[in-house]
């Protein structure tokens, strides 16, 4: 039915992107890209008309940039998911993304199966984050939150910020990848989240504590 059909948008003042978003979302029987713009200000006209349930925002754009756009948005509807798109990925301007209520990051360029997966995480976790961003984030915790954890699940988040599946650090580590899963369970446990979504929004919220200590 149409109305299952999430309805999306894209900002993105790249306009040799243009195509290839036009050419993934076809695809999609799920989502339905509504309208491409490159500027929030043209986003903004005819968002009314639109009503879209996520948008795909450039973080560097003209006049208004994505970040600056997210208030926007917001004004016209609180419970819009917005993910940010950029080609810097430095922690700060991520953190300040995540500060300013974005509901994920990826960075560019963004092929076909990202932004794909992407859009399934936000679907059902209403989070996404590239996998490079990720790594910087688990790094960063792991180096100020040592003592939480125990020697083993520190080898195993030093892994998991490497990028590196569960089969892979199971080898490294010389134990079973069942192993390693009870390993992360009990990561998520002193965390108190049952999700990598969740998880990730609580390492943010850490690193947010911390940057304001």
């Amino acid at each position: 039915m149409e109305t299952n059909i999430l309805k999306i948008i894209v900002i993105d003042n790249d306009l040799s992107s243009h195509e290839s978003y036009q050419k993934y979302f076809e695809s999609y029987t799920e989502y339905s890209l509504k309208g491409i713009y490159v500027s929030v200000k043209d986003a903004l006209a005819e968002y009314d008309t639109i009503s879209p349930d996520i948008v795909f925002s450039e973080v560097a754009l003209d006049e208004i940039d994505g970040i600056e756009g997210i208030k926007l948005f917001r004004k016209k509807d609180p419970k819009v998911k917005i993910i940010m798109l950029s080609a810097q990925n430095n922690f700060d301007l991520v953190k300040k993304a995540f500060k300013n209520t974005a509901n994920g990051y990826l960075s560019k360029p963004v092929s076909e199966r990202t932004l794909y997966n992407a859009l399934d995480s936000i679907k059902s976790d209403g989070a996404t984050m590239s996998n490079d961003i990720i790594r910087q984030i688990i790094s960063k915790f792991q180096r100020k939150s040592i003592e939480i954890f125990s020697e083993r699940e520190n080898q195993v988040i030093d892994y998991l910020s490497q990028g590196a599946t569960y089969k892979t650090i199971a080898e490294k580590l010389f134990v079973t990848a069942s192993a390693i899963n009870f390993h992360v369970q009990n990561i998520y446990l002193k965390l108190d989240v049952n999700s990598k979504s969740e998880a990730l929004r609580k390492l943010q919220e850490l690193e947010y504590a911390n940057s304001l200590a």
